[in-house]
């Protein structure tokens, strides 16, 4: 799957990764095209977003979830409200 969202995601797992220590993105109301050259996983802080995958359906998440995009993945972002989030690549 392109996109994997675990919503909410669970207090443990934010833990056992580490995710409060990643570096935080924040983006303010807009719309853009974005490629991912490799893994993502984010936890979102704050935010309502909507990705929509080339060629595929969008998925909606927002704050407490656990997102991870593919590798390769070519998508839109529409961010609906402001976004906080931790991010890592790999």
């Amino acid at each position: 799957m392109a996109i994997e969202v675990t919503s909410p995601c669970p207090e443990d797992v934010i833990a056992s990764e580490g995710m409060r220590q990643w570096p935080v993105w924040a983006c303010e109301v807009s719309t853009f095209p974005w490629s991912y050259d490799e893994k993502e996983t984010c936890l979102l802080l704050e935010g309502d977003v909507v990705v929509t995958p080339e060629g595929g359906q969008p998925v909606r998440f927002g704050a407490g979830d656990r997102v991870v995009f593919a590798a390769g993945l070519n998508c839109v972002w529409e961010v609906r409200e402001p976004v906080r989030k931790h991010y890592r690549f790999g």
